[in-house]
């Protein structure tokens, strides 16, 4: 994160350059299984305080299994981060940030920034994913004075 100046307009740039690139960055790797991280519940992966601007995306280590459904939001908006997607559709090397993954190349500006005020999960719905690897992303950066992200 780049550190504020004296002149107006190279705070209005530093603004620019800290709400794109966020100033922390968190990595979780989920291996599923189906009768605990892959099993038809709501699974917290990050807690969130206060108030915070981030972006969410994850990268396929190994292909889902499962007839299965998955998105990942917080309480109020189970999908907000990244949209419902058929797991099986998530394949190996893929970036998962909407509801089609389908490449391993994206524009940064495809992961929207959000506000967040509530801890994300990711929610499986239909079925059991009984196996696969993905790895969240979380980059953010604090908005309130307690605003924090930390793994769950």
């Amino acid at each position: 994160m780049t550190k504020k100046s004296n002149t107006t307009i190279l705070n209005s740039l530093n603004d620019r350059v800290n709400s794109v690139f966020l100033g922390n960055k968190l990595e979780s790797a989920i291996t599923f299984v189906s009768t605990t991280t892959g099993t038809v519940a709501t699974h917290k992966i990050a807690d969130v305080t206060g108030v915070v601007a981030m972006q969410v995306f994850a990268i396929c280590g190994t292909n889902l299994v499962g007839a299965s459904t998955i998105e990942v939001g917080t309480a109020l908006s189970t999908a907000a981060l990244i949209a419902q997607t058929t797991g099986t559709d998530i394949d190996a090397n893929e970036i998962w940030h909407d509801a089609s993954p389908d490449s391993s190349i994206e524009l940064t500006s495809v992961v929207t920034q959000k506000i967040v005020t509530q801890d994300i999960n990711y929610k499986i719905g239909a079925a059991a994913i009984s196996a696969g690897v993905l790895t969240f992303y979380i980059l953010w950066s604090p908005i309130s004075d307690d605003g924090n992200v930390e793994l769950a």
